[in-house]
C-alpha cells in the first residue's frame, strides 16, 4: 500500500543513510523501523477498541468509604467537591 507522510528532512536523511549502509531498499528500512516502534511502543494498548472505553481502576481496602457508597452518592460527592473547588477559585 502506498501512502504519503511528511517527515522532518533530517529523519529522512538518517533513514536513507541507514538503507545505503545496510544495502537495503528505503521501504524495507522504514517498514522495519515502524514495526519495531509499534512492537516496543505499546501501540496496541493505546489504540481504543470500537465501542469500548476503559477507565482507570484504583485499588482500595474494604474499609474505604467509597466501597460502601452507591453510584449516585459517589457522583453527588464528586459534584460537591468540584463545586467547592470552583467556588474557591472564583472566590
Amino acid at each position: 500500500m502506498k501512502t504519503t507522510i511528511d517527515l522532518p528532512s533530517e529523519l529522512v536523511r538518517a533513514i536513507k543513510l541507514r538503507a545505503l549502509n545496510e544495502n537495503r531498499k528505503l521501504k524495507e528500512v522504514v517498514t522495519d523501523l515502524l514495526r519495531s516502534g509499534l512492537k516496543h511502543g505499546g501501540a496496541k494498548d493505546s489504540v481504543p477498541q470500537k465501542g469500548r472505553m476503559e477507565f482507570p481502576l484504583f485499588a482500595t481496602t474494604r474499609s474505604a468509604p467509597a466501597s460502601h457508597m452507591s453510584v449516585e452518592a459517589l457522583i453527588a460527592l464528586e459534584q460537591s467537591v468540584q463545586l467547592e473547588e470552583d467556588q474557591g477559585r472564583h472566590g
